[in-house]
């Protein structure tokens, strides 16, 4: 049966445990000031590659929740574009992925920007099936009713009027410097909107993007390195479960939170590790950035970077790449040659090498 969002009288005052809430935003800092360290300390292309690297895992993550597959490599070859950034590997991409890699971009760049309702207008028109309605003025009666509803209704929703002073408020409190904590105020942000429900479709696409934003504010940067949405795919069941039960839990926001928090720590645990393979990768790329290698060496010194091999012996190399010993040694002494392996002093039965930039 159907619940009605606004019945409660304290509607729209949430109230939660904080006490509840302390040892995991306590933890949730810790890792978002280390991940802010590492960002401070890279260069202006390391930023940029590791901005690149997150609008993909946000745009896909973000589509993926809701079910839609984008290919992430039309995704990163939009974004680059965009980014004004040179990459290999560029390919065509549909006209749906360049609205909706645009769309992704506003709140990541322009997270300091206030939000208003023309730009959620905007991000909605670019989430939308296809993506080909103009982006329209924003009026009372467009916030709900003028599309098709196609997904289950797990809740019932207030009339047009509600909705129109319901996201006037939001608007307000969002755009307000309040005396929560930054990340708090985004997953009540993301709750909140998503109770609102003013879009016929697409409002959870739309509530991710706004916390993501909201989440940028919070690290006071446009490169956040870590995806709230990508770890809100990978549990998207449970993310279903969690909206839809805490939606008859209202105002009680708590239980909301605390998964929102333990989620969002487990998104900045993930790319604590994958963050370092990228700098390792792009620092590797920029002390070598005119040198030349073959194929083989290529796929080897990719895989000592991202750490599916520690140390290679001329078998092993010429296993993996499909290639004879002889030609194997010749690959490994050129790299030695140019300081770029090293032998590994360890011992053992056979000769193995190092990545010199991991030694």
């Amino acid at each position: 049966m159907g619940v009605y969002i606004h019945k409660p009288r304290s509607w729209p005052v949430f109230h939660w445990n904080q006490e509840k809430l302390l040892t995991l935003l306590t933890g949730v800092r810790h890792r978002q000031g280390k991940l802010a360290g590492r960002m401070e300390a890279a260069g202006p292309s390391q930023r940029q590659t590791v901005l690149l690297l997150n609008l993909v895992l946000d745009t896909t993550g973000s589509a993926g929740t809701d079910g839609v597959i984008f290919n992430p490599g039309e995704v990163r070859s939009s974004a680059a574009r965009r980014l004004g950034l040179e990459i290999t590997g560029q390919i065509h991409t549909s006209p749906q992925i360049e609205r909706t890699v645009e769309m992704m971009l506003d709140p990541a760049l322009h997270y300091d920007k206030p939000l208003s309702a023309d730009r959620i207008s905007g991000w909605h028109t670019a989430w939308s099936a296809t993506g080909q309605e103009p982006v329209r003025k924003v009026s009372a009666r467009d916030w709900r009713g003028h599309g098709k509803r196609t997904s289950p209704v797990h809740y019932e929703t207030a009339d047009t009027g509600f909705v129109k002073a319901e996201m006037e408020k939001f608007l307000q409190w969002f755009n307000k410097e309040m005396g929560i904590d930054p990340v708090v105020k985004a997953a009540i942000a993301h709750r909140w909107f998503l109770s609102i429900h003013p879009f016929d479709e697409g409002n959870g696409r739309i509530a991710r993007a706004i916390a993501d934003m909201q989440l940028s504010r919070s690290d006071g940067s446009a490169y956040r390195c870590y995806s709230m949405s990508a770890q809100i795919c990978r549990e998207r069941n449970l993310y279903h479960t969690i909206v839809e039960g805490t939606m008859k839990a209202m105002p009680d926001i708590t239980v909301w939170l605390e998964w929102f928090l333990a989620c969002l720590d487990r998104a900045l645990a993930a790319t604590d590790e994958a963050l370092a393979g990228v700098m390792r990768r792009l620092r590797f790329r920029e002390r070598h950035e005119t040198a030349s290698f073959n194929e083989r060496q290529l796929l080897m010194i990719e895989r000592l970077l991202d750490g599916s091999a520690n140390r290679l012996a001329t078998s092993k190399w010429a296993e993996m790449t499909c290639c004879s010993p002889d030609t194997a040694l010749r690959d490994i002494q050129d790299l030695v040659d140019r300081g770029i392996l090293l032998k590994d002093r360890s011992g053992g039965r056979s000769t193995a090498y190092l990545l010199k930039d991991l030694v």
